[in-house]
């Protein structure tokens, strides 16, 4: 039995025919059949390019149709998906490059010569173009391809995908996932948020990671709904769209946008039935806003490069703001102390450990590292600190390494943080452990006032007394204009490290 994903979306595609698969707002229009044609296509010029089964191909380009259908064209040919963020620079490329040595480079037609430097630096073979608007020499090869109209035959732990991780410590790891993986998850997925036919899903994520591509795509596919595709969140187009869309999905940066702006109402999402967020953290505050100015509780769920979606909360049911719902269908998850690696009690903060059939088989070329963190009985190490509260839902507390140990007393940065966000002058908040001549680790916070707000260090650290335990409380706090995030909007706690780094040298 071949366990290549294609033969399922292949089967969709058929059912679906003539209707919307992807569209634009500039009048572009992608079919089912015409996905099902034109992913023969770039098949068949991936394989003269000579990308066989089980050869890496890595992309990096501008948000298009044509590269879905490029991911497409490699699930059909049993190759292995490497998209690789818009914003690496070419030093970063090189290391990928190096690292996963892939058969072909797909790049942005303007940088073809530093890609073609690069290629030649790091033995890829082949280096091709693909634009925006269906152009690039990849497109011209396909349109005079023999269309591959086969579909390779695959076992369960053949790749489909490397994603490398964002690496705030050491190098990036590339998570290596299966078609196993991604088809069980977007199957689980498609049933417990109701997608259907009649589906219109606004895009406006990138899809170089999970939440844009395998998420998203992956469960379109699977209902054969449509997608609308923007190339980026614009809240005025967001606007436009929303009355002709069933479902969003945004990191939590689209919601706060979305709140603050006077056109969120009930009329403007009368025909929306879903807003799932994810890739970051939603405040409750946010959630609640949200759901007061439109009646839409927002659906948080939670997932990683490694293991796409754990942990949803429910379609049906209460979505309560500040937790991540409960485990998936075929999803099991374990709370275990962070030295004894022993389970803790329900309500107690321990490391959240996921196993199921969505969970990656390992990183690319270390095996040491995914033997540290996917263990024998194959329950996966996420990272992430957790618990599981008396109603079964689960609530992320932060990540492990963003932990602070001061005075040998474990201080979670989210607890500390929702309760600096209480103040009114506060728009954001984010705690972090920085180096302490006397506690080991000091306990900061680094504040983004409102716009026009009054708040010095004394009135947020007054705010913390008698609310917060002494050893949880900030020794200082610093005050910027804005928190440094990655791509999916996750505040970049590293970067803050270094830059207050001497607070108490």
């Amino acid at each position: 039995m071949s366990h290549n994903l294609f033969e399922t979306f292949a089967a969709r595609m058929r059912e679906r025919g003539d209707a919307d698969f992807i569209t634009t707002r500039e009048g572009r229009r992608y079919s089912y059949a015409d996905a099902l044609t034109d992913s023969a296509r770039l098949a068949g010029a991936l394989t003269e390019l000579g990308v066989a089964t089980g050869d890496r191909v890595a992309v990096q380009v501008d948000k298009s149709p044509e590269a879905i259908l490029l991911y497409l064209a490699c699930l059909r040919i049993g190759g292995v998906y490497l998209p690789l963020n818009t914003g690496y620079t070419f030093d970063e490329i090189r290391y990928f490059l190096g690292d996963a040595e892939p058969a072909l480079f797909v790049c942005r037609p303007k940088v073809l010569d530093e890609a073609r430097a690069i290629a030649t630096d790091t033995g890829c073979p082949a280096v091709e173009t693909l634009g925006s608007e269906a152009d690039g020499s990849l497109m011209d090869k396909a349109r005079d391809a023999t269309p591959r109209e086969d579909i390779v035959a695959l076992g369960e732990r053949d790749l489909a995908a490397i994603l490398y991780t964002s690496g705030t410590t050491g190098r990036s790891k590339g998570a290596m996932l299966t078609h196993q993986n991604l088809g069980s998850n977007a199957a689980t997925l498609a049933e417990a948020w109701h997608f259907s036919a009649g589906d219109r899903l606004i895009h406006a994520l990138p899809i170089f990671h999970t939440h844009g591509l395998f998420v998203a795509c992956n469960v379109t596919l699977m209902a054969g709904s449509s997608m609308l595709f923007l190339p980026k969140f614009d809240a005025d187009v967001i606007f436009e769209e929303l009355p002709r869309g069933t479902v969003m999905m945004g990191v939590p940066t689209f919601y706060t946008r979305l709140v603050a702006d006077s056109r969120l109402t009930p009329e403007v999402t009368a025909n929306m039935r879903l807003f799932v967020s994810g890739s970051a953290p939603l405040t409750a505050e946010t959630h609640e806003a949200f759901e007061a100015k439109t009646g839409h509780a927002i659906l948080e769920r939670y997932g990683m490069t490694e293991t796409n979606m754990n942990i949803s909360n429910p379609y049906v049911g209460a979505r309560r703001a500040g937790t991540v719902g409960m485990p998936l269908p075929d999803v099991e998850i374990r709370i275990t102390d962070r030295e004894s690696s022993t389970d803790v009690p329900a309500g107690e903060i321990g490391m959240l450990q996921v196993r199921g059939p969505n969970v990656f088989i390992g990183y690319w070329r270390m095996p040491e590292k995914t033997r540290e963190e996917l263990l024998d009985d194959g329950f996966f190490i996420t990272g992430d600190l957790a618990m599981v509260d008396d109603q079964g839902y689960v609530h992320i507390v932060g990540r492990d390494k963003d932990l602070v140990i001061s005075g040998g007393y474990n201080v979670y940065p989210k607890e500390v943080e929702q309760v600096v966000d209480e103040l009114d002058e506060v728009a954001e908040s984010a705690v972090i452990g920085l180096p302490h001549p006397d506690f080991g680790e000091g306990v900061t916070a680094v504040v983004v006032r409102r716009p026009g707000a009054e708040l010095d260090e004394a009135t947020v650290i007054g705010h913390l007394d008698g609310r917060l335990a002494k050893y949880k409380q900030p020794k200082r706090v610093f005050f910027v204009d804005t928190l440094p995030r990655n791509t999916m909007g996750k505040v970049q706690k590293n970067e803050l490290r270094k830059r207050f780094a001497d607070a108490y040298q």
